[in-house]
């Protein structure tokens, strides 16, 4: 029987259950680190471990199916697009007033060179790589896996948007702390946690976290504020 590299991954964390959610989110943040000291190589690294994401994230699309199988009804459809917008809206409007981290390395558009294709390129997949990628990917690591887990080990037994004080508290610090916008960050992650134990549908926190990174890089090229990438 001939194995395809999705299936001998999926195969090799059956027993490991927490593994489809923490390597694709491990990954990135590994290819990411580096970018922030070498703004030479930064590009090829995001161009890099977007694609190396959705490997993953398509390898183990079957573990995700429990958690992605519920669709949202319009009244929670209305809610995920203004917890995004309100999301959206306070990383934009905070910044300078709140505290964050020095930002070693600002995105910009000609990092893989001058040509406009180039710059097509690069600009189209930071888009599709926050918009799309890092949702997802995000949302099945903080929300599905670690809010869970920090209630109990056996995460899977525990119903999505299960509430407890210190999981809700520790997810939305953390999730914060990911990002160089500090408090911006932890707002965020309270109103996605929020939205999940609400709704108990990651879908909808998903769109919600979408509906933020995509009015954000929408705003990053409009308006040319390269530092929010």
């Amino acid at each position: 029987m001939r194995y395809s590299p999705e299936t001998r991954v999926c195969e090799s964390c059956l027993s490991r259950p927490w593994c489809p959610y923490v390597l694709p989110f491990v990954l990135f943040l590994l290819l990411t680190e580096p970018g922030r000291h070498f703004s030479q190589v930064a590009p090829w690294l995001y161009v890099t471990k977007t694609f190396l994401t959705v490997f993953l994230l398509w390898s183990f699309r079957q573990i995700y199916l429990q958690d992605l199988s519920i669709p949202l009804s319009f009244r929670q459809l209305v809610e995920a697009i203004v917890c995004g917008a309100v999301v959206l809206a306070l990383w934009i409007l905070a910044e300078g007033y709140l505290f964050q981290l020095d930002q070693r390395f600002i995105f910009s558009p000609k990092g893989l060179g001058h040509a406009v294709s180039g710059q097509l390129f690069l600009v189209g997949v930071h888009l599709f790589g926050s918009a799309l990628v890092v949702p997802l990917m995000e949302e099945l690591f903080w929300r599905s896996f670690l809010m869970r887990w920090l209630i109990r080990a056996d995460f899977r037994s525990v119903p999505l948007g299960t509430f407890s004080w210190f999981s809700f508290l520790a997810t939305a610090i953390l999730f914060g702390l990911e990002h160089n916008r500090i408090v911006a960050g932890v707002c965020a992650g309270i109103f996605y946690n929020l939205l999940l134990v609400h709704q108990k549908n990651l879908r909808g926190v998903v769109l919600a976290h979408g509906i933020t990174n995509f009015g954000l890089g929408l705003y990053v090229i409009t308006t040319g504020n390269w530092q929010f990438w």
